[in-house]
């Protein structure tokens, strides 16, 4: 069993990835023409899960949840990933938002709706998403929580 102590992770304006997710909120796209803002990753800890042989994401068996932090426009959000994989792929998905504002909660229900379709199927290993259903910044909290998970896995 792997635990994992509560680190900051720091992510670029680039990162993002997507998941899906039962009854989470949150997550809002930049301006029209606007650049998103860098955020942080502030992980829980993770349960359960291993790498095979390899001793990496590439070949990961298990489940994992961590937090990604990231800047919206109206201030910081995060969203709680739930993520599982077996030998390596991604076999379900779960994203919970943090939704402070409105707009918050209407970006990342939209985030959630779309990301198991984005991401079930794919490796764990280079898992990364943009835009998911037209929210486009909440996919740097989950690429964030994603990257944690890569780091559990291995």
């Amino acid at each position: 069993m792997i635990v994992r102590t509560r680190a900051t992770v720091r992510i670029g304006a680039a990162a993002a990835l997507a998941v899906t997710a039962m009854g989470g909120l949150a997550a809002c796209s930049s301006p029209a023409g606007g650049s998103a803002d860098t955020g942080a990753a502030a992980p829980s800890a993770s349960s359960g899960g291993s790498a095979a042989a390899g001793g990496s994401a590439s070949a990961a068996t298990g489940t994992w949840t961590e937090t990604g932090e990231y800047q919206t426009p109206g201030g910081r959000e995060s969203v709680e990933v739930t993520l599982t994989a077996e030998d390596g792929t991604v076999t379900a998905v779960e994203v919970k938002g943090s939704g402070g504002s409105p707009n918050s909660q209407r970006y990342q229900g939209q985030f959630i709706s779309g990301i198991s379709a984005e991401v079930v199927g794919k490796p764990l290993a280079t898992l990364k998403v943009g835009a998911v259903s037209g929210s486009s910044l909440t996919g740097q909290g989950f690429n964030a929580a994603v990257d944690e998970i890569r780091s559990d896995a291995a």
